[in-house]
């Protein structure tokens, strides 16, 4: 009888579907120096509203999210984003001179070439670790690299 009771409460309980964020083209430039931040880039994407609580690497100290704000002046500043919020089906592309990523506290030199590991951490989507991969100091994304 139990078993009957617990099947047909677990009928009228809505399905819950899983968070899916889909990461794409992860990368950094080469670094010239370790005791300078590095910076990585990439695309999300999710099919529900999601959040990038925090972000984390075995070559960095720590992840920090940063964006691009302009003044009044036009000068142009980063500035650090605690969380980031990701609509459905909308594109989040981190770039050069826009949102990036920054590597503090690095490990060692970021040699082009090398990949290393970066994991991100989702609201509803949990832990997602990405290959990145190193290109070289002047590199303007994937599909430039030499």
């Amino acid at each position: 009888m139990r078993n009957i009771v617990f099947a047909a409460l677990c009928a009228t309980l809505p399905t819950l579907a899983a968070a899916e964020v889909m990461v794409s083209d992860p990368w950094a430039r080469a670094s010239i120096l370790a005791n300078r931040p590095g910076a990585a880039y990439l695309t999300l994407e999710s099919d529900i509203a999601d959040r990038l609580m925090s972000l984390e690497t075995p070559v960095a100290g720590q992840v920090m999210l940063h964006g691009t704000e302009t003044d009044a002046n036009g000068v142009a500043r980063m500035a650090h984003i605690e969380a980031l919020d990701i609509e459905s089906g909308t594109p989040v592309t981190f770039a050069p001179g826009g949102m990036h990523l920054m590597l503090m506290g690095l490990t060692g030199k970021l040699e082009e070439g090398s990949t290393f590991p970066l994991t991100l951490s989702f609201q509803h989507a949990g832990e997602i670790t990405v290959e990145v991969q190193v290109l070289g100091i002047a590199a303007t994304g994937p599909e430039g690299a030499e």
